[in-house]
Formats: structure tokens, C-alpha cells, sequence
């Protein structure tokens, strides 16, 4: 049988997808729960979030902090 490397690859790659977004969700999650406790809390989220000082949003600024984290971890 031939050995086709660019299966094997593709293959990799949806593992690899994968990892990432169950990464990501876990973390989005997580910051957004952080995010609400903080906002009944009164404390003031942005700050406690790198990447999110610019955001508009509560999504825009965890998912900005998920990339962010996400950097230094991959």
C-alpha cells in the first residue's frame, strides 16, 4: 500500500483543531464567569483582563483575553 504523508497530516491537523478549541472554550468560559462575578462585584473587569482594555463588549473583551492568553500558552 502507498504511504500518502498528506492524510497523515490532515489528520494531525483536525486533532489539532480540536485541542485548540476545546482550549478555547474552556478559557472563554472561564474568563466569562470571572467577567460576570466581577461586574456584580463593581469591580471594574477591563483592567483585570489583558487584551481587553479596548473592548466594547463583555465577549469581545474575554475572547480578546482568551487570544491573548492563548498566545503565551501555544
Amino acid at each position: 500500500m502507498q504511504h500518502t504523508p498528506l492524510l497523515e497530516a490532515d489528520r494531525a491537523l483536525a486533532h489539532e483543531s480540536q485541542a485548540f478549541w476545546s482550549i478555547f472554550l474552556l478559557a472563554f468560559v472561564l474568563l466569562f464567569v470571572v467577567v460576570l462575578l466581577a461586574k456584580l462585584v463593581g469591580i471594574h473587569w477591563r483592567e483585570l483582563l489583558p487584551g481587553a482594555e479596548d473592548a466594547k463588549s463583555m465577549a469581545q473583551g474575554v475572547k480578546a483575553a482568551v487570544y491573548t492568553f492563548m498566545s503565551h500558552i501555544i
